[in-house]
């Protein structure tokens, strides 16, 4: 059985749906918000590349759902064990269901046929899905044509990257959460010397974090320079 974990330990702090800069993406953003609040549809199908903030939203969606006092579960298929039908088929859908890395099961019988049986289950027990993957269900590669059908029934966002602008503010926000200011001259630095996919930055914002608390200085260019020479 797919356990529960406990919030603060399992997810991300920063993976929050108020914390989620959506750039391009205000549509998926506003329909999982609505998700969570049981008002529009219920069940629904992100997709999109590497970095988008599929996952952010699902478990951001989770998250609210269970600080809501409702029941929710998130669950990626790509922690689940080699053979993945079987633990899909342990999944008591309930609540707020989001399934993330749906293109993992393509290609895998056993975990395709789980798959569309939850999704039959997940609807007859009245459960509300979300899914996640890298394409659109007729591009994935799945080989069992009602699991197609079925996710294809879901209402369906096409996530798009953020350009450099929506990243420079998404970063600006996170730091603001924390207590911190990015001056214009030191994004311009970070930017033209560290990697800037939405991982890399939050993982960088992170350790900047906990260096300036511990030195109790500001985030300027020399600060950064000998961070990271460090």
């Amino acid at each position: 059985m797919i356990r529960q974990f406990a919030l603060d330990l399992r997810w991300p702090p920063h993976q929050r749906l108020d914390a989620f800069w959506p750039g391009g993406n205000v549509a998926a953003l506003q329909g999982v918000t609505d998700a969570v609040r049981g008002v529009g549809d219920a069940w629904l199908y992100l997709h999109g590349p590497v970095g988008t903030g599929k996952s952010h939203l699902l478990i951001g969606a989770c998250r609210a759902v269970l600080e809501a006092g409702q029941r929710a579960r998130y669950v990626s298929l790509a922690q689940l064990p080699a053979a993945r039908g079987s633990a899909i088929a342990d999944i008591r859908p309930e609540g707020l269901l989001a399934i993330d890395g749906v293109q993992l099961a393509a290609g895998e019988r056993e975990a395709e046929r789980a798959l569309f049986d939850l999704y039959n289950r997940a609807k007859n027990a009245g459960a509300r899905m979300l899914f996640a993957a890298t394409a659109s269900p007729s591009e994935l590669g799945l080989g069992l044509p009602d699991l197609v059908s079925r996710l294809s029934m879901c209402t369906q966002y096409a996530l798009r990257p953020l350009d450099d602008a929506g990243r420079r503010a998404m970063l600006r926000l996170l730091a603001g959460r924390r207590g911190l200011r990015l001056d214009d001259e030191v994004l311009d630095w970070w930017f033209a010397r560290q990697p800037r996919d939405p991982a890399s930055l939050v993982a960088l914002l992170q350790r900047v974090d906990r260096a300036s608390l511990a030195a109790q200085r500001r985030i300027t260019i020399p600060f950064l320079r000998e961070l990271l020479r460090g």
